[in-house]
């Protein structure tokens, strides 16, 4: 029983590792109001803003999402992410390519979704 949950463990750690690898970086967002920064943070992946240019929505620079992502058969990553400010947990899917991310976000059971576009930041 312990062998299986240290393999879970190591495997859950190897996947987050992967998918912080190709998302890793600093992204702009597309209306240009938000740097973010996706790194790891433990066994997850956080994206931190950097910069938040008008703070008027409640974002400010140092939110944190903290994701919890596997990579799918299609080569998109999706799982949650959670937003310990507001105390939401988003269904999250994340698309990349060359220089860029879409990324999409869903609460209330996917009723309620909003996507974005990132470009790698210069």
């Amino acid at each position: 029983m312990m062998r299986l949950l240290l393999a879970s463990a190591l495997a859950a750690a190897v996947i987050g590792s992967a998918a912080a690898n190709d998302l890793d970086g600093t992204w702009l967002r597309d209306d240009g109001n938000a740097r973010v920064r996706i790194a790891p943070c433990g066994d997850k992946i956080c994206a931190t803003n950097l910069w938040i240019g008008d703070t008027s929505k409640g974002e400010a620079a140092g939110d944190k999402l903290v994701m919890t992502l596997v990579r799918k058969p299609d080569g998109t990553f999706a799982g949650s992410a959670y937003d310990a400010k507001r105390d939401w947990t988003y269904a999250m899917t994340i698309t990349a390519s060359a220089g860029a991310l879409t990324t999409r976000g869903c609460v209330v059971g996917g009723l309620i979704c909003r996507d974005v576009t990132w470009k790698a930041a210069e």
